[in-house]
């Protein structure tokens, strides 16, 4: 596995984030050598959603207004159905995103995690893919949308489903560990 040299990746999640989504991007960047906070508009802890039910709380990294999106290197959005559906409300939330987004930064987001790049109006032209119950509002908001494992577009990452997940962490370390004079513009 690549190296990412310590860059700080954001994974932003409300309560009800899939707990597999979060977690597995958590523990594969931290282990290329990256630096993963969990920021969340909760002060402490954050509940996650682990397949039907209530899953474990995580402990708050950094709380969404104490933390600067210009300090990070990339952004992972775990899906789940309410986290997303409570960070598109976000106006916090979605400030934070869209410096990602205003600084041509790696963005990576799966599951139901693209409604938050639909909100933002982002994801017109882009290929992407997504969670099968959300591929009209993608394909809406202007999508090319690609039923594929991983669908990398420029610095967009996005995958369908927790199945797609080795796929998804595997994008964002090479992403991750190509340097900044090696990116193809």
């Amino acid at each position: 596995m690549s190296s990412i040299n310590n860059k700080k990746v954001a994974l932003l999640v409300d309560n009800g984030f899939e707990e597999s989504e979060f977690k597995k991007p958590f523990d594969a960047i931290k282990k290329a050598g990256g630096i993963p906070h969990l920021i969340s508009p909760q002060k402490s802890k954050v509940k996650s959603w682990a397949g039907e039910d209530w899953g474990p709380e995580y402990d708050v990294d950094k709380k969404l207004g104490d933390a600067n999106a210009a300090d990070y290197d990339a952004i992972v959005l775990p899906g789940g159905q309410i986290n997303p559906d409570l960070l598109r409300v976000n106006k916090d939330a979605l400030a934070f995103v869209q410096h990602f987004i205003d600084n041509d930064k790696l963005i990576a987001a799966i599951c139901h995690a693209p409604w938050v790049l639909v909100e933002l109006d982002y994801v017109k032209g882009k290929k992407m893919t997504s969670y099968h119950s959300i591929v009209k509002d993608v394909k809406n908001a202007g999508a090319d949308w690609q039923d594929k494992e991983v669908v990398i577009d420029g610095n967009l990452i996005t995958s369908r489903s927790p199945k797609d997940l080795n796929a998804f962490n595997e994008a964002i370390i090479e992403m991750l560990s190509i340097s900044d004079d090696e990116k193809i513009v």
